[in-house]
């Protein structure tokens, strides 16, 4: 629409002749996006974006759809016409319309939860699992049809429930899907990274923006899955993924910045795509032929002439071993590939999407110890600190050139309180829980809903619109209210204080009725249900800071996956640290002057233990 309508003068000229025209980066705006986007879906019974809203002066909404083109084609009313008929609309039927829309205000006003939705129980768990084994894809991996979407929230459950409920099947789906999505072209197989979406069923075909939360969260699936399935293949996407981030998307004050276009020079994925001319020149005819055959590069391409490098038809046997023999050509052709014309560059620093992407680092510190992860994850928690939160605390949600603005959202405490919390599991650093417990403070003291529970997806303290909406759904991101929950569950076991859990279990029975309607639409929140729902446990490493045997038992504990499970660290010669984080730490103590290891569970510890291989025994035993 940008190009064929908002740029044409004929255009230009109906809008501006009958209407004020406003456009909203619904980046920056969360908040109005989702209120115009449910009545959107309300009025027409779909949504997407572009998303064009027509408003009365004070903001309610009357008329909405999504794609217009310039002139009505196809079935489609074309924008001028749809200019034309709602002005006309406006001047003659003013009232009714304006009722009508009233009706769906109303509608959509009405409360979305009631303290007494019920609980979830593990057959919730069950009826998402049978639902997502039923859509998905066993030739490429994936859920439902074309277009893909990577859902990583889908792959962080099926991981959980597959390890805790012994189910192979729910590994083997979460492993098709990775495997589908790394060797498909969604994946860039020269400078690393994810694009947004696959427009085809076998991952090929992306839509060629790579967008900085894609990133941060398939980033922590693969670590992830690795530490479950121990594929060396899924390590390197990690660390590829990671280190395009922090070579290509971090400012030089150390926020992560949000988006790379799909087209540069006005096409899309020009930047990526390769005929075997280009590669010969620049690998030779022997290695580019062999890289052309590896990487499905040929004549006849597979996108618009030439090819998107992938791995579709690559055999299974040493993949790992293949790719590493041809990095240095990958390195060659990215050098060569940095002198093409970019595709611009979003370079808003997102509150929200820093927290995930913080998140992602420090889980790969934790996984794979590169401290480069840990000082980028610290890096972008201390930029939002010092740029995007007010002298009275109050966070914001956007910086750009500068500037700050607008109150955050939910989203944005929500993650940058789990980033806290990654942080606090990589460096075991009391600050870390101190900052979590704070932003998770104000996030309780803004945005809970102390009539029906749950928390608004905009806070008490900012301009009310003419929503107020909460988010439960995962879409491309987990819901607010799903992390909060998980954040609440873990601050709890951390800290001691048990308010919070149940503050935790009230979102969660808040939403349960809707939960348990289309469970597999809220993954994200029967993760955090698992807390409660599947054993958890938590391990207390006692000892020196300087204690190899310490290290050796932490970095065993972060590199194991253990879920449900929260490791605290209790330096011996810092009592006021452990009682600032949660007073119990000061009651466990060294064993005849050597570090050990608690395993807790059900309130109640095991014998504690003094090595690593004891260690190990006792949290597998408990799996």
């Amino acid at each position: 629409m940008e190009k064929e309508s908002f740029e044409d003068e004929q255009v230009a000229e109906a809008l501006n002749k009958g209407f004020v025209a406003v456009k909203l980066d619904r980046e920056e705006r969360p908040d109005l996006d989702h209120i115009y986007m449910s009545f959107c879906q309300a009025f027409t019974g779909q949504g997407g974006w572009p998303l064009s809203v027509f408003l009365s002066p004070d903001r309610k909404p009357f008329f909405a759809g999504t794609y217009f083109p310039k002139e009505s084609r196809g079935g489609l009313p074309g924008f001028i016409d749809v200019l034309r008929v709602v002005a006309d609309a406006w001047n003659t039927q003013r009232q009714v319309i304006l009722e009508q829309s009233q009706v769906i205000l109303e509608h959509l006003n009405r409360p979305a939860v009631k303290r007494d939705g019920g609980s979830i129980s593990e057959i919730d768990l069950d009826r998402a699992y049978e639902h997502l084994e039923k859509s998905f894809d066993h030739s490429y991996g994936g859920f439902n049809q074309a277009p893909k979407f990577p859902s990583p929230h889908l792959l962080t459950f099926l991981l959980r429930y597959g390890v805790m409920k012994d189910k192979p099947e729910a590994l083997e789906m979460v492993a098709g899907t990775l495997e589908g999505m790394y060797r498909g072209g969604i994946y860039d197989h020269i400078g690393g990274g994810f694009s947004r979406y696959s427009t085809d069923e076998k991952w090929l075909v992306p839509h060629f923006e790579k967008m900085l939360y894609d990133n941060a969260l398939l980033a922590m699936a693969f670590t992830e899955a690795y530490q479950v399935l121990g594929k060396a293949e899924y390590r390197m996407i990690a660390e590829e993924t990671l280190g395009y981030v922090l070579r290509d998307m971090v400012s030089s004050q150390g926020g992560f910045l949000s988006a790379e276009d799909a087209d540069s020079e006005g096409v899309e994925g020009k930047f990526y795509v390769w005929t075997p001319e280009e590669i010969t020149e620049v690998l030779g005819e022997k290695e580019g032929a062999r890289f052309c055959d590896f990487y499905d590069i040929t004549e006849v391409g597979n996108f618009e002439g030439a090819s998107i490098p992938n791995l579709i038809g690559a055999p299974l046997e040493n993949l790992e071993a293949k790719i590493e023999e041809l990095n240095e050509a990958r390195k060659r052709l990215w050098k060569i590939r940095e002198e093409r014309i970019h595709p611009f560059k979003d370079d808003k620093i997102l509150t929200s999407w820093n927290g995930l992407m913080i998140a992602a680092m420090a889980k790969g510190y934790q996984v794979f110890g590169d401290p480069a992860y840990k000082e980028a994850g610290e890096k972008a928690l201390q930029f939002i600190l010092d740029n995007l939160r007010e002298e009275k605390g109050r966070l914001l949600a956007r910086f750009r050139d500068g500037e700050a603005a607008f109150p955050a959202y939910a989203d944005d405490y929500a993650f940058v309180v789990w980033g806290c919390l990654e942080l606090y599991e990589a460096a075991f650093e009391a600050k870390y829980l101190e900052i979590a417990r704070e932003l998770n403070q104000e996030l309780l003291d803004s945005f809970w809903d102390e009539k029906d529970g749950g928390l608004y997806f905009y806070g008490s303290d900012v301009e009310e619109q003419i929503l107020r909406t909460k988010e439960i759904y995962d879409g491309a991101l987990p819901s607010a209210n799903a992390v909060a929950a998980s954040n609440l569950i873990r601050l709890s076991r951390l800290t001691g204080e048990s308010d919070l859990e149940v503050k935790a279990a009230q979102i969660i029975s808040a939403f349960a009725a809707t939960i348990k309607q289309f469970p597999s639409g809220y993954a994200a929140m029967l993760t955090s249900v698992m807390w409660l729902l599947l054993p958890s446990r938590e391990v207390v490493v006692k000892g020196n800071n300087d204690d190899n045997e310490v290290r050796e038992m932490l970095n065993f504990l972060q590199r194991t996956f253990l879920p449900n499970t929260i490791i605290l660290f209790s330096p011996e010669a810092d009592q006021d640290r452990n009682s600032r984080i949660n007073q119990a730490l000061n009651g466990f103590a060294m064993i005849d002057g050597r570090a050990a290891a608690y395993v807790c569970q059900n309130f109640a510890c095991q014998a504690p233990v003094t090595s690593l291989t004891e260690l190990k025994s006792l949290v597998r035993s408990a799996n």
